[in-house]
């Protein structure tokens, strides 16, 4: 089972969250923004040491984790919670980040974060956002991942630690990979592929099991960085 279908299955009462950020300001907007829609706040934490500290003590559900902060980054601070010594079910990472998708959220990305939201997100929506990952669905809207993809992806023919080859991928495979690349959620893949959601769920679990991808974040790198789906090419062709 993949770590995203564990932790969907898994996603009993309200999620558990971590906020990192080194603006104590920032912090309590999004507790009492979290607080108000039932989502509890089991931590927090001002650098990356820290929110490190605090994921494995309180083994939350998912970690807002700003990318800026002193000492240790949040790059570092995701690539450590999600390391080695992660526990079995790991929390889902939530990068926080600013209008200029500064350069540091695509290695984020790669290395196991869940998405990305931009600091001036509506409170409506970051509850949203959490309830959304911590499900296992995408954190990833199209217009911000082509920008993302566009100034941040590897070049052609560089080393990747993803897994490259799509030969394994039935067609329908291959369309539900197409598909997350350009952020449709489960509901708009299943409306667009004329599928139940259980069967797409299944597909999403077969892609990433094939493909040895951690999540849907690490299934989007995966369809830019073989060329399944190119920056240039965002709109979705008609359905068959």
């Amino acid at each position: 089972m993949s770590t995203e279908t564990q932790r969907a299955a898994d996603g009993a009462g309200p999620p558990r969250v971590v906020i990192a950020d080194d603006q104590a300001l920032v912090r309590t907007g999004f507790r009492m923004i979290l607080a108000a829609d039932g989502i509890e706040v089991v931590g927090e934490a001002a650098d990356g040491d820290e929110a490190v500290a605090t994921v494995r003590r309180t083994l939350p559900d998912v970690v807002l984790m700003d990318i800026r902060m002193p000492g240790t980054d949040g790059l570092e601070a995701t690539r450590r919670i999600l390391g080695p010594e992660a526990p079995p079910s790991p929390p889902r990472i939530i990068i926080l980040t600013t209008y200029d998708l500064d350069q540091y959220v695509y290695g984020a990305l790669a290395v196991g974060a869940s998405g990305f939201l931009l600091k001036d997100v509506t409170p409506e929506y970051l509850a949203a956002a959490v309830r959304l990952v911590r499900s296992g669905d995408a954190l990833l809207a199209p217009s911000i991942t082509r920008r993302l993809v566009e100034r941040f992806a590897q070049p052609a023919g560089r080393t990747t630690t993803l897994h490259r080859d799509l030969s394994t991928l039935t067609r329908r495979e291959l369309e539900v990979l197409e598909s997350l690349a350009r952020g449709l959620t489960n509901a708009e893949l299943a409306a667009r592929l004329h599928l139940s959601e259980a069967t797409v769920k299944t597909h999403v679990t077969h892609v990433l099991a094939k493909l040895q991808l951690r999540d849907r974040a690490q299934a989007v790198i995966a369809a830019y960085e073989t060329g399944l789906v190119t920056p240039g090419s965002m709109d979705l062709p008609p359905s068959n």
